[in-house]
């Protein structure tokens, strides 16, 4: 069964609490974006003791400052928002794989068409082999890229999944 069926019921339920959160304004109210991996272990705004309307949560694989760079230019220049929390954790799944490997996997797909084969040539996946590393690298990514606001805080931190401890490092 898929899991859409459940939405509903799901929203139900969270109606039941939502509130005056209709009435929240939509620049982050702490002026906050916190960058962080998909991985459905992270729950930020619970981890961090933050609210919704509290910050911009900017999700992808790794929560790779490359990859979010778009939206962070878009919520400091359209809403407002002056601190950039760089947010990984360990046991990530971007530790597990290379680019070469990822691609000869798109490649091998019986059903993959030879576009496809030859647009995974081209794609970077941008994995790492040390999630500390990744935090410097992402963080000094941000405080020396000219799209990011001068003066911008950027701060990095470490998520243990295992033991749900967050921990700062620079």
């Amino acid at each position: 069964m898929s899991v859409y069926k459940e939405f509903a019921a799901g929203n139900e339920e969270y109606r039941k609490t939502f509130g005056d959160k209709g009435n929240l304004a939509i620049p982050p109210k702490r002026k906050l974006i916190i960058l962080t991996c998909m991985d459905s272990r992270i729950n930020p705004p619970q981890q961090l003791g933050l609210h919704e309307g509290d910050a911009h949560i900017i999700r992808n694989a790794g929560g790779i400052a490359k990859d979010a760079l778009r939206s962070i230019v878009i919520s400091q220049r359209m809403l407002g928002t002056r601190e950039i929390a760089v947010f990984h954790h360990s046991d990530c799944g971007m530790v597990k794989f290379t680019t070469p490997q990822l691609r000869d996997i798109l490649k091998d797909e019986a059903a993959i068409p030879a576009d496809s084969a030859t647009a995974a040539d081209g794609m970077e996946f941008l994995e790492f082999t040390d999630e500390e590393e990744a935090v410097r690298e992402d963080v000094k990514f941000l405080q020396e890229n000219p799209l990011v606001l001068r003066g911008t805080k950027v701060t990095g931190w470490l998520y243990h999944p295992s033991t749900g401890k967050v921990r700062f490092l620079f």
